[in-house]
């Protein structure tokens, strides 16, 4: 028996029935937040309405086409350019490289929809650049050619502008983990440059290459704001009409099933692609690879190869969204109840996030069974679930619970109870800790991770429970990765436009709200302000990355 079992058969009576209790927590905690998914697989297996028939009858097709064009091309364009900036600035030396590590992230503080609005604004035909055109060249619309913007090759490049930071991230992290051994080797073996890149560096990095990418489709497919003002039908969309426009919550649960059927193809595609091959380095020895300078032509390639993509993905937009709020912005009075409502549900859901994961983390560090495995692989699936569709989950138990408690009230004592979670700021907060609560899990549980067990075993011995435990040893020694997980709730929250849209109360508009609904009206120099803002709010974990990358070394 190991040290750390024998500690536990001679620890307090009270330590014998903690596991027990944390697993109770801990599948409660996967059951509310698989709720939602179980209600909309349910709601989709009614009997097809009117509605439905129509759909699938006029659009239906459209929606698939798009939606896989929108994943395919997001992942093409995204991992295009985050591999390939990343093995710019880890395998090699040019001027400002130690300044593109860092700039090359960026982007994540824009979101999809904002970097949509600014470009729309800028090249459509009643654009400024469009209008000098026809002003430089004495030409007249229609009698020049010009790529149209609102389209879905406009949505895809967009996307690929704001996501590539995920694949670069990851893949950035894999080639760091290379040993120059296998370059050596490779080299031995006739392997000229070009060649070790595609058959030794890549391979290995591709496990990140389709973490990375999943993460930007999953992102594309759940934006609602984008593919909307560009006029691209895809299943976001599609839910929204059904829910709000037609009425029909059937139609939408199904509309849902559909789109989560689609993710999870995605997900599995690349596993079986990839068989039973693995892509590892085999070798004990690791020795740090030396990034190769670069001078004259291939040093500028280079550098216009690391600046495109900030320049177009954060620069510009950034700077458009800033002349336009300091010219004809929203005044501070106008954005600040908007901005009030967003910093209030993103505080929130930070903090409901941050003590689930807590919960559920240290339920499994304490009892590693696969019950509480399973658990916590549950409660992690809302991250690659779209936002729209939480929202029908979470929006259909919540209509039912409140029409049976109506219902019930009215029949024994002639009271009604109305709406008491449905469209509510608790549902809302529910549906953002439902989408969001992976990314304070994996924080958190990085951070246990490096507590060793033998403080554990220490605090049985002193006779501490393991609520003392975690209130006096391991939340101090995880301040760092609760304020990592914290923040990064906090501005996924203010960025998240299709949930908040569904499951918002009435008349209660956030930041993102706010810039939609004037940016459809084609007011974005109105919205400016309140972009800004949002973007302010994203650099928040850009800087926190920045941080980590520094100290880490990567």
């Amino acid at each position: 028996m190991s040290t750390r079992a024998g500690l536990l058969d001679a620890s307090p009576p009270g330590w014998l029935a903690l596991p027990s209790a944390w697993t109770v927590a801990a599948l409660i905690t996967a059951a509310a937040v698989a709720a939602p998914i179980m209600a909309v697989l349910v709601g989709a297996a009614a009997p097809a309405g009117p509605v439905w028939r129509h759909l699938a009858e006029t659009v239906l097709a459209e929606l698939v086409a798009n939606s896989v064009l929108l994943a395919a091309g997001t992942a093409l364009i995204s991992t295009a350019i985050g591999a390939s900036t990343a093995w710019l600035v880890t395998m090699h030396a040019f001027p400002g490289r130690r300044l593109f590590e860092v700039a090359l992230l960026l982007p994540l503080a824009m979101p999809a929809y904002l970097i949509g609005y600014v470009y729309t604004d800028l090249l459509d035909v009643t654009g400024p650049v469009q209008g000098w055109i026809r002003e430089s060249f004495g030409l007249r619309f229609g009698e020049y050619w010009f790529p149209q913007i609102r389209s879905i090759e406009g949505a895809v490049v967009m996307f690929g502008l704001v996501l590539y930071p995920y694949v670069y991230l990851l893949c950035r992290a894999a080639f760091l983990e290379q040993s120059i051994c296998l370059a050596e080797v490779a080299r031995t073996l006739g392997c000229s440059k070009r060649g070790m890149i595609w058959r030794v560096a890549l391979p290995l990095a591709r496990p990140a290459i389709a973490a990375g990418a999943g993460l930007a489709v999953m992102e594309a497919l759940a934006d609602f704001g984008t593919v909307g003002h560009f006029a691209v039908r895809t299943f976001t969309t599609g839910i929204y009409q059904a829910w709000f426009h037609m009425a029909d919550r059937t139609a939408a649960q199904q509309l849902a099933a559909c789109l989560m059927g689609i993710v999870a193809l995605l997900l599995l595609s690349e596993r079986l692609v990839r068989g039973p091959r693995r892509f590892f380095n085999t070798s004990s020895k690791h020795q740090a690879l030396v990034p190769q300078p670069l001078g004259g032509a291939s040093a500028l390639l280079a550098i216009v190869a690391c600046t495109l993509p900030v320049l177009l993905g954060f620069v510009i937009p950034a700077a458009r969204l800033a002349f336009l709020g300091w010219s004809a912005g929203d005044d501070g009075a106008l954005v600040l109840p908007f901005a009030r409502n967003s910093f209030l549900l993103a505080g929130l859901a930070a903090l409901c996030a941050v003590t689930v994961a807590v919960v559920i983390a240290y339920g499994a560090r304490l009892f590693p069974s696969p019950l509480i495995r399973g658990a916590t692989t549950v409660a992690s699936l809302g991250y690659a679930i779209p936002g729209s569709v939480i929202a029908v989950g979470v929006l259909v138990p919540f209509g039912l619970f409140d029409n049976a408690l109506d219902g019930w009230m009215r029949a024994r004592f002639g009271v009604s109870t109305g709406l008491l979670l449905s469209g509510t700021i608790a549902a809302l907060v529910f549906a953002y800790v439902v989408r969001f609560l992976a990314v304070a899990l994996s924080s958190v549980e990085a951070g246990l991770e490096r507590i060793r067990p033998s403080i554990e075993d220490a605090a049985r011995v002193l006779g501490r429970s393991p609520a003392g435990s975690l209130a006096t040893v391991h939340l101090p020694l995880l301040r760092g990765s609760l304020l990592s997980a914290a923040l990064l709730v906090f501005v996924d929250t203010m960025k998240e436009l299709p949930a908040t849209l569904i499951v918002r109360p009435f008349d209660f508009d956030t930041l993102a709200v706010r810039v939609y609904n004037l940016a459809s009206d084609e007011k974005l120099a109105q919205a400016s302000t309140a972009a800004l803002l949002i973007v302010a709010a994203g650099l928040i974990p850009v800087a926190v990355l920045a941080r980590a990358m520094r100290r880490s070394g990567h």
